[in-house]
């Protein structure tokens, strides 16, 4: 049965969070611990509408709704191989009342929803600049690790558009880029209150 789900190079891992699992195929992007640290750094109330820009394989809303169940949330992903992941990953999990995937460029997010309709706004972005060297040769990863088809700037722009007044955004991202982070988000309106750093290895 569980073959069944599965395309071609594809497989299924279980998450640990109430017998989800997800669909992930080695090639594309696979997610990381980057993603389970957004998901456990937001916090979600009941009834909240939550937005995951640059959403993957779907694995922020997977895991956030298995810690938040009474919220509505929705994820906004470009690239539509990866978009399809998500959705069967929805559809696995029997998430379809929850969790909405569509495939769309952020910087067009408008189209999708109503602006100021987010209370909370997540986003897993693209750490390195286009120019930076380290490309990868596979289309699918060059433009979820680099900032091929959306830079910080269209990231601050969409969540400043799409989340509501009083609202919320979180991010995670490169230390290294803290400070181009910081002076980007305070030109889009948004307010730094809490950051987190997060080291890899004792001392």
């Amino acid at each position: 049965m569980m073959n069944e789900q599965l395309g071609m190079g594809e497989r299924m891992d279980d998450l640990h969070r109430r017998g989800y699992r997800i669909i992930q195929k080695p090639g594309m992007f696979c997610f990381g611990m980057d993603a389970v640290l957004l998901a456990e750094f937001a916090g979600i109330r009941k009834g909240e509408r939550v937005l995951d820009l640059c959403t993957g394989n779907g694995i922020i809303p997977i895991l956030m709704q298995a810690r938040w169940p009474e919220a509505d949330y929705f994820g906004l992903e470009i690239q539509q191989e990866a978009a399809d992941l998500a959705r069967r990953s929805v559809l696995l999990n029997r998430l379809e009342d929850s969790i909405h995937i569509a495939c769309g460029d952020i910087r067009e997010a408008a189209d999708f929803y109503p602006a100021g309709s987010m209370d909370v706004v997540t986003v897993n972005p693209p750490y390195m600049s286009a120019g930076d060297a380290l490309q990868n040769q596979s289309d699918a990863l060059t433009i979820a690790r680099h900032e091929v088809l959306c830079t910080l700037e269209d990231v601050m722009k969409a969540a400043c558009s799409m989340v509501k007044v009083r609202g919320r955004f979180y991010m995670v991202h490169r230390p290294r880029r803290l400070p181009e982070i910081l002076e980007t988000i305070r030109a889009h309106r948004l307010e730094p209150k809490k950051l987190r750093f997060v080291h890899p290895y004792v001392g």
